[in-house]
């Protein structure tokens, strides 16, 4: 198989996780650890092929650790704040994964659009659900809808926000 067959094969499948996780989170508020563990140890296998990664391998286990770490410090600093859990840490997983798949550099993209999805996503959810403003709501598949668009369209928001004068 050539390997942008398998390059293209690799992200649908990754898409379809991806998605599967998001519809897990929607139902249950969990992501579980059988699906999100392998899978930040399967981009960081897949990263280690040179003919066909993402990113370097080096990227990919800074992503792995920066993407968990992230969101690990900030439900530290929520909970020593607020004293109960802000974030689960299955997000925190997700993220790691995302980020052993594409790497540290798509990690500041991944958290921004997630963030803003999440904002009118969460606001959405709180009304249709009935519940008041201070309600959780899984904040994964607003991680999963950024992971996707950051990989078909890398560095969108860079595009975006950075035109070049002409």
């Amino acid at each position: 198989m050539h390997a942008l067959a398998i390059f293209d094969l690799v992200r649908i499948l990754l898409i379809l996780i991806l998605a599967y996780l998001a519809y897990i989170d929607l139902r249950t508020f969990r992501l579980p650890d059988a699906i999100t563990i392998p899978l930040i140890i399967l981009g960081m296998y897949f990263n280690s092929f040179q003919s066909i990664q993402f990113v370097a391998l080096s990227d990919s286990i800074l992503g792995a650790l920066v993407g968990y770490s992230l969101l690990w410090l900030l439900n530290r600093l929520y909970r020593h704040f607020k004293k109960r859990d802000g974030i689960g840490m299955g997000d925190a997983k997700l993220l790691a994964a995302l980020g052993a798949w594409l790497g540290w550099g798509a990690l500041p993209s991944i958290l921004f659009l997630a963030s803003v999805t999440g904002l009118i996503g969460g606001m959405v959810w709180l009304k249709l659900n009935k519940q008041s403003p201070g309600s959780a709501f899984p904040f994964g598949p607003f991680l999963v809808i950024a992971g996707i668009i950051e990989l078909l369209w890398p560095q969108l928001l860079q595009n975006l926000f950075l035109i070049s004068p002409t």
